[in-house]
């Protein structure tokens, strides 16, 4: 793997991403310290901080899941590390096999698979194959900003379009709009459903909390864009924050209802490893009044610790407080006729791709 640039700061807080500083992998050989040079006071003009992308070819494109606590056994993530740069990523410590910071490193040094769409075709195609509907974009968003340039979501999409085979889809970003014609072909099959994340409606709250995401009001239009298409869609109010942004789940889900999707979801934030300290440094520096009453809150839905990896429990949540939030988000779809959806998708129209060469199907 080769990366096209290599550009790192020094740890501070940085303009328009979510983390402030590269803290090292877990599995680096070689760990650095901090040492206070005499420079830290002085009025540097510091350049921007640049995205590199690097490529890989991956010798496979399908992932499959064990968890019990997601509705789907396949994904395919297209690429490693995500530029939004939210704060909250639960995906941040997979850098970490990278050997890369899940700090600053993962919003802003990604890697993209080349060729994606062709191993996909290729594992599409192998005889033992069995047709189970897929998630695209589980770990990492597939339409974060250097999709619109590089294409491999859409290549891939193509591939699905092209086999009818069911996928699932979640994102915050509007650019799920430029593959309608390809979700319109996998609609019709009863094949495809798209969620977007929305958090919260606060303009100034999501600039700091998603700063390189779509505004909340752009990802409503989104939805509607979908759902005039004809395309199964919803939102997933993700990550609900105890203290910072559960006090909007309701006009949140009003929101979404008002655009024609039909489909809610929701998931208590999680803090698994290196997101823990990154998170809290960001809580402590762009909320200092409110970030005790979150940290005793999330205690409160975990058990007492900050993060739990117990199945059945961590997507939601224990407790008194995580019950409440049960409670208002079934109400309040009830109130708004939004649907937990089933990720029930039709594989009755799957047909596998033909390699170069390859033999013909019968059917």
């Amino acid at each position: 793997m080769t990366w096209i640039s290599d550009d790192h700061g020094p740890q501070m807080f940085v303009r328009g991403r979510g983390s402030a500083s590269r803290p090292d992998p877990r599995y680096l050989d070689v760990q650095r310290a901090t040492v206070d040079d005499g420079w830290s006071g002085a009025d540097e003009s510091l350049a921007p901080l640049r995205t590199t992308v690097a490529w890989e070819t991956p010798r496979t494109i399908i992932s499959r899941n064990r968890s019990p606590d997601l509705p789907f056994e396949q994904t395919l993530n297209p690429y490693r590390g995500c530029e939004h740069g939210c704060s909250y990523c639960y995906a941040r410590p997979t850098h970490a096999y990278l050997d890369l910071s899940p700090g600053l490193d993962f919003e802003t040094r990604l890697v993209a698979k080349a060729d994606a769409a062709a191993v996909l075709t290729r594992e599409l195609a192998a005889p033992g194959y069995r047709c189970t509907p897929l998630m695209l974009g589980a770990n990492t968003d597939a339409y974060q900003p250097v999709e619109r340039e590089l294409g491999v979501t859409r290549d891939v999409l193509e591939v699905l379009a092209a086999t009818c085979h069911p996928v699932s889809i979640v994102t915050k970003s509007a650019l799920v709009e430029r593959d309608i014609d390809l979700l319109q072909r996998l609609a019709a099959a009863e094949a495809v459903q798209v969620f977007l994340s929305i958090t919260t409606l606060d303009v100034a709250l999501a600039r700091r909390l998603e700063p390189r995401a779509p505004a909340p009001q752009r990802r409503l239009a989104t939805l509607r864009a979908l759902a005039d298409a004809g395309i199964r869609c919803g939102v997933m109010v993700a990550p609900v924050i105890p203290g910072l942004n559960d006090a909007e789940l309701e006009s949140i889900l009003e929101a979404v209802a008002g655009t024609g999707a039909r489909h809610a979801g929701y998931v208590m934030l999680r803090l698994p490893r290196e997101v823990s300290p990154l998170f809290q440094a960001w809580l402590t520096s762009h909320y200092p009044l409110t970030a005790g009453r979150v940290l005793s809150l999330l205690r409160d839905v975990r058990g007492g610790a900050l993060s739990d990896a117990q199945f059945g429990t961590r997507m939601s949540g224990t407790g008194v407080f995580a019950k409440l939030i049960r409670d208002r988000f079934r109400r309040t779809c009830e109130r708004f006729g939004l649907e937990r959806s089933d990720h029930t998708l039709s594989c009755a129209r799957f047909v596998p791709p033909t390699l170069p060469g390859g033999q013909l199907t019968l059917w």
